[in-house]
């Protein structure tokens, strides 16, 4: 029993750096069977086929995100600081999640729903209690402090091609990205 869960371990290692490599697409189950050093029929056996195999890869680390990233609503700033510090130690992490994002062939989990739905109902409270601005929605808001902070990962096709040399100096950039969260969130709504 013990040497099947040390197996099964060593596949979903293997298959996180293959899915986070190559995507659910272009992911080899003989590579994860390789890396892994067990038979390819194993991985059949274990995890059914290869979408569910990812699947279980983003349940395992998905919660990463939400566990190692406190959501502060009343601290945007600082929140985002600890998105973008997140981001860049954890580039395996954002590779699967924009796999993810792209080839949608797997449901999302419902943790990350959940997750989403209860920070966007604490930005409510907290704009309602006058700690955020409210020229922005919500879910516009959470999704604008999410884009900024991960901008400068490798997934991101702007950050990182248009201003690479931005990552060379990560304090000067959480700063940068902490100013502009700060304006954003603190904005007061504007008439058109």
């Amino acid at each position: 029993m013990r040497n099947a869960e040390a197996t099964r371990e060593r596949i979903l290692e293997a298959a996180m750096a293959e899915f986070s490599t190559y995507g659910i697409a272009g992911a080899r189950v003989d590579r994860i069977a390789k890396t892994a050093g067990c038979n390819k029929n194993l991985i059949y056996i274990y995890f059914k086929n290869k979408e569910s195999l990812f699947s279980t890869i983003l349940q395992k680390h998905l919660p990463r995100v939400y566990e190692d990233v406190a959501f502060t609503a009343e601290d945007l700033p600082g929140y985002a600081a600890r998105v973008f510090d997140f981001a860049m130690t954890n580039p395996d992490l954002m590779r699967l999640m924009a796999w993810f994002s792209l080839e949608q062939k797997v449901d999302s989990p419902a943790e990350r729903t959940t997750a989403h739905d209860e920070k966007v109902a604490a930005l409510l409270k907290a704009q309602s209690a006058g700690q955020v601005g409210t020229a922005f929605s919500p879910s516009f808001l959470l999704n604008a402090i999410m884009v900024l902070a991960s901008a400068w990962t490798a997934t991101n096709p702007f950050g990182p091609s248009l201003n690479p040399d931005a990552a060379k100096n990560p304090d000067a950039l959480r700063n940068a990205i902490v100013r502009a969260v700060s304006l954003i969130a603190n904005d007061k709504k504007v008439d058109n």
